[in-house]
């Protein structure tokens, strides 16, 4: 069956948005009493099970609603800091070329994905669904596919982190997992994704081949 929409994960797949997390986390650590990231640790926590990362970090999940807002306002102010990553346009734009409709569903708020698209002239991006739950991906793929008349195998999803693939083998769709973003390699290997790849030109490579 061919696919009919592309959907992308926006912090760590399109967008480097890597500092400005580290800022917002490390901003709001005292008044939430959780522990600093140190720019220095990224790669080793990059390793870790985002629930063993945040007991690292000292910090209670129970409290997640209680910092989005605050990570959404810094994020807000500082979205002219976050950019695509390399290749990430023209890799957009040649999906739209070959006929391909672009989705976002993303944990980050839906005004500063705009603008950072916005900022970047890409406007080929036909829907973006935003959750601040940190393990609701799956419900937004499901909203998705209901809204549009879609099955599973009509989409897949494109993303970065250990969370993405288990959202996308919840509700049967396929993934291409991208190695740059939040999570490490050797993190996800175990949970097998469909696809692995180490750059934009691999992503289109593997559609290509569908």
């Amino acid at each position: 069956m061919m696919l009919k929409y592309i959907i992308f994960d926006f912090d760590g797949t399109l967008a480097d948005s890597r500092n400005v997390f580290i800022s917002a986390w490390n901003s709001l650590a005292d008044k939430h009493q959780y522990r600093k990231i140190k720019r220095e640790e990224w790669n080793s926590l990059r390793k870790l099970p985002i629930l063993e990362r945040i007991k690292c970090l000292n910090f209670p999940i129970f409290k997640t609603p209680l910092i989005i807002p605050d990570f959404y306002r810094f994020y807000r102010k500082y979205a002219k800091e976050i950019n695509l990553y390399p290749g990430i346009k023209e890799m957009l734009d040649t999906l739209e070329r070959e006929g391909h409709k672009l989705a976002i569903i993303s944990s980050n708020s839906e005004d500063v994905i705009k603008e950072v698209l916005r900022r970047n002239y890409v406007r080929n991006i036909s829907e973006i669904l935003s959750s601040n739950l940190i393990f609701g991906k799956d419900q937004l793929i499901r909203k998705f596919l209901k809204e549009n008349h879609l099955g599973a195998s009509e989409v897949i999803y494109v993303g970065d982190e250990q969370r993405d693939i288990l959202a996308c083998k919840t509700t049967g769709v396929k993934i291409i997992w991208v190695s740059w973003g939040y999570d490490a390699k050797e993190l996800v290997q175990s949970q097998q994704p469909d696809c692995l790849v180490d750059s934009p030109e691999e992503i289109l490579e593997v559609l290509f081949q569908k």
